[in-house]
């Protein structure tokens, strides 16, 4: 079954492969790929392979890893260290061995081996990065960078495509799947008003659900509001809201202090990169249990809250993630954005950049 679904991938992702194939000889190339390690990954690091790069595969996300694509990739030639559910210290370990296997060249979701670098000041053997998150570069340095590196989280293809639409609808998805509930009759809260909660809430609309906004910038604020969206303060709804989305990339946005006066029976969930968004270090202190597959029940002072996927993004560690169409576009600027990494990227002088409009369009 596995291989069925890496033919059928392949064959509704003709974008990324076409990219792949325009991709030089890689012999000089040593790519070290901190990303999330799914199905949808599989065209790419197979064919930075077949070019002849030498690949070393850690992950953004240990929830999000699938155990037989990493086999699968290890046994095309890649090296890896990365699993389902490492601890925190082997996840970070991993990146350490990243750095040590030296690499010429980065490819993150998430910045972690370069935050490492550049607190060391030491960049070892790379000439160029490649970033694809927005919590990725905002860790990225405003000051003199040891490398050039090319944020392409910011591109409109990429914002328009994934951030905006594919994250709201494919976490719903997931939602369905795992509850086996609607949204219907439920006050829906999500918790940022970025492009991935736009989506979230125009998805969760569009599913039936009562939809409320909670954002602390005042533009955003005022955007929601033009948009329709009722715009509240957590607080006010925290004791009255079945749903609660957090897709914000920020850390510990719904505490203890918010979880403590959350309604019984409220469900929990998280779709932003980073997966501490929600204190689940405090509500592992209170007695719990797994109800259904990825989702755990918690007896919190006389009531029961309902966590998704641990707190981590919950369309990719529950659900399959981006549409193969949707991410066919998405990966193909990825790749694209690889070959002017090690081309003519490399060659810049070290500083951030967003990927060049002549690189990525060429995806499209």
């Amino acid at each position: 079954m596995f291989m069925k679904e890496i033919q059928w991938s392949c064959l509704h992702m003709t974008r990324t492969l076409k990219q792949v194939e325009s991709l030089p000889d890689l012999s000089h190339v040593r790519i070290a790929c901190n990303m999330h390690l799914d199905l949808k990954m599989i065209p790419l690091v197979e064919g930075l392979l077949k070019k002849n790069a030498r690949v070393f595969l850690t992950t953004c996300n240990p929830t999000t890893v699938q155990d037989d694509v990493v086999a699968y990739l290890v046994a095309a030639g890649a090296e890896a260290c990365a699993w389902r559910n490492m601890t925190h210290n082997e996840w970070h370990e991993s990146w350490e061995k990243a750095i040590a296997w030296r690499p010429t060249h980065l490819c993150e979701m998430g910045a972690d081996i370069t935050t490492l670098l550049h607190q060391r000041g030491d960049f070892g053997d790379v000439v160029a990065c490649l970033e694809a998150t927005g919590s990725g570069v905002s860790r990225l340095p405003s000051d003199r960078p040891g490398y050039p590196i090319f944020n392409w989280d910011d591109l409109p293809v990429k914002e328009g495509l994934h951030n905006r639409h594919m994250v709201g609808l494919t976490a719903w998805q997931t939602f369905f799947q795992t509850t086996h509930l609607t949204l219907h009759e439920k006050r829906v809260l999500v918790i940022g008003y970025g492009l991935v909660g736009q989506g979230v809430a125009a998805a969760a609309k569009a599913y039936g659900g009562q939809v409320m906004v909670a954002e602390r910038d005042p533009a955003r604020r005022l955007q929601a509001a033009y948009d329709g969206w009722h715009v509240v303060e957590i607080e006010e709804v925290i004791t009255t809201t079945d749903v609660i989305a957090t897709a914000t990339g920020a850390k510990k946005v719904l505490g203890s202090a918010l979880l403590d006066q959350a309604k019984d029976g409220v469900f929990v969930l998280n779709v932003g990169h980073v997966a501490e968004e929600i204190d689940c270090a405090y509500l592992k202190k209170y007695p719990n249990q797994e109800v259904m597959p990825f989702i755990n029940a918690y007896s919190l002072k006389g009531k029961t809250l309902y966590l998704m996927a641990d707190g981590s993004m919950l369309n990719l560690t529950a659900g399959f993630g981006d549409s193969l169409n949707a991410f066919d576009v998405t990966l193909a600027v990825m790749a694209s954005g690889i070959k002017h990494i090690v081309t003519a990227g490399q060659d810049a002088e070290p500083a951030v950049y967003l990927l060049p409009q002549s690189v990525w369009e060429t995806a499209l």
